[in-house]
């Protein structure tokens, strides 16, 4: 009972191949709408409370461009500090080191389950997490299972599928992580991974996967089925991994905000938990979760504050000894992220606090959805963070999956400039596919140089304006008034039309219709007078 096939930027179609699919989906289109104007409603009435928002999000953006500046501080502060609370912190500089840390550590945890005392509801000895009556679904034998919350850095590293491959199972334990991974499906929002389900969608799921002979299909019935099929596991299953909202470089603390309290569930039963979290959740000082638990909220999920904040430091120790996880691990992912550190006009992305606030209100994907983007990072901060974590080689597409309207800049908590980002993205892309053959073998690449040619010159640009009105013509047709329209066009030049009509060029340019009122008897008279005057 494995997810969905990852998103893989690097195998995944363009945006616009896997939009153009997207847009055909009207249940799903009505399933983000709904949802995303939901969210921004919500988050319209919680943030027009704050009379200081906007001085919110300043401090916000402070806290983020001073963590990144002093980025290698904080790590290694964070990493001493987590180190004497008892945790073990380990550094992954891409995402196969970090499935192969994650996945010993988890086998060294179940390895030492099968040798601890009986559990409720485990003999002694027997594979810590198996589960009585499981069905092999692979060729490789069962070890044991682990539960999980805050994924998305897991999904980046696809880390279920190297689980898999060791014999554990994972358990999505986030609510729409679960509809996820039970309806073998791909998230396509940061915050709300199954937005695109909706309730029906989600009971047929329940019903099918839970082997249930009877289910309601109102929110509370979804959510007592989810509670039911989950308890089991937080009661039985003894190791844990988790993604973080902040890493507390101050007190070698992790954070996670969440609404279900599942996330408590993992983070407090399991005798060992594995932490997975990029090098940017770092932030400097206790002190400045102050702001940013304010803003990420809101912007997230319209409420005022998350009902479940979880921090933990290392083990519990003297009076707390035995009090949730007795071994603690923390894996440190970099996966290009030193990279988008070094650019300077790029590293504002690694300023994000995954609200998702970008992606409610982006008009392109509230009309493909997430999983256009082939990416677990969708919508506009994906189109910006995806292609700079795989250094520009891949997913060449997404920083154009934009208008550039900048109702992305407009909600950040903490002002990401989104498009300006993206207009930098594509002069790297630009730069990296022209020059030398590139060019000859590009196009657009060539159509752009051939264009710069004809800008540069008057008279070239007055011969190509006339080459453009004897190529169009057999093209033209007239709508009921009269107005002259191109509605198709050959070749490349198809992807207008096949969208848009063209209006036909006019006969006469600006420029040649105020040359020929010059020449027109009576007309420099009329000009002297009006500037004596």
């Amino acid at each position: 009972m494995s997810g969905g096939t990852a998103l893989n930027p690097k195998t995944a179609p363009t945006f616009p191949i896997a939009a153009s699919a997207m847009v055909g989906n009207t249940q799903l289109r009505k399933n983000v709408r709904h949802a995303t104007d939901v969210i921004q409603a919500k988050r319209a009435r919680v943030v027009g409370e704050m009379p200081d928002w906007e001085a919110l999000r300043d401090a916000g953006k402070a806290v983020r461009e001073h963590t990144m500046r002093n980025l290698p501080f904080y790590l290694e502060q964070f990493e001493r500090n987590c180190t004497a609370a008892g945790g073990h912190v380990h550094w992954a500089r891409d995402a196969e080191e970090a499935r192969a840390i994650v996945v010993r550590l988890a086998q060294e945890a179940i390895a030492r389950g099968r040798t601890s005392p009986a559990i409720v509801g485990k003999e002694a000895g027997e594979p810590q997490g198996t589960r009585p009556g499981w069905v092999e679904t692979s060729n490789v034998p069962m070890q044991g299972e682990v539960i999980k919350i805050k994924s998305m850095t897991t999904e980046e590293v696809q880390l279920n599928r190297a689980l898999e491959g060791a014999g554990i199972h994972p358990y999505e334990t986030d609510l729409a992580e679960l509809i996820i991974q039970l309806g073998q499906d791909q998230p396509s929002h940061i915050v709300v991974p199954a937005l695109h389900k909706n309730r029906q969608q989600i009971r047929e799921i329940f019903l099918r996967e839970m082997k249930l002979d009877h289910l309601g299909e109102s929110p509370q019935d979804l959510a007592d089925a989810a509670r039911r099929f989950l308890r089991e596991k937080f009661l039985r299953v003894e190791t844990a991994i988790s993604g973080a909202n902040f890493l507390i470089a101050e007190t070698g603390g992790v954070c996670v905000v969440e609404s279900e309290g599942n996330g408590r569930m993992c983070l407090t039963l399991p005798k060992t938990l594995i932490t997975l979290a990029g090098i940017d959740k770092v932030v400097p000082r206790f002190q400045d979760m102050e702001v940013l638990l304010q803003t990420l909220p809101r912007s997230a999920t319209g409420e005022r504050m998350n009902p479940y904040n979880s921090v933990w430091t290392g083990v519990g120790k003297g009076y707390a000894a035995g009090d949730g996880p007795t071994e603690f691990h923390v894996v440190l992912l970099d996966n290009g992220r030193t990279e988008v550190l070094a650019d300077p006009e790029g590293r504002q992305t690694l300023h994000c606090i995954r609200c998702g606030a970008c992606q409610n209100a982006c008009p392109v994907y509230r009309e493909t959805g997430g999983h256009a983007y082939g990416s677990v990072y969708a919508g506009p901060i994906g189109a910006i963070l995806t292609p700079q974590l795989l250094g520009m080689q891949y997913a060449q597409s997404l920083p154009y999956a934009s208008s550039l309207c900048g109702a992305c800049y407009e909600v950040c908590p903490v002002k990401i400039n989104i498009p300006e980002v993206l207009v930098h993205l594509r002069g790297r892309v630009v730069k990296e596919n022209t020059g030398g053959l590139k060019t000859i073998t590009n196009p657009e690449a060539m159509a752009m140089k051939a264009a710069g040619a004809i800008f540069r010159s008057e008279r070239r640009f007055r011969a190509a304006q006339r080459l453009g009105r004897m190529a169009e013509a057999p093209l033209e047709r007239r709508d009921g008034q009269g107005q002259k329209w191109v509605t198709w066009l050959p070749g490349m030049l198809g992807g207008w039309t096949s969208v848009r009509d063209l209006r036909a060029m006019p006969k006469q340019s600006f420029r040649e219709w105020w040359e020929q009122r010059d020449r027109k008897p009576g007309t420099h008279e009329r000009k002297t007078e009006e500037r004596d005057a």
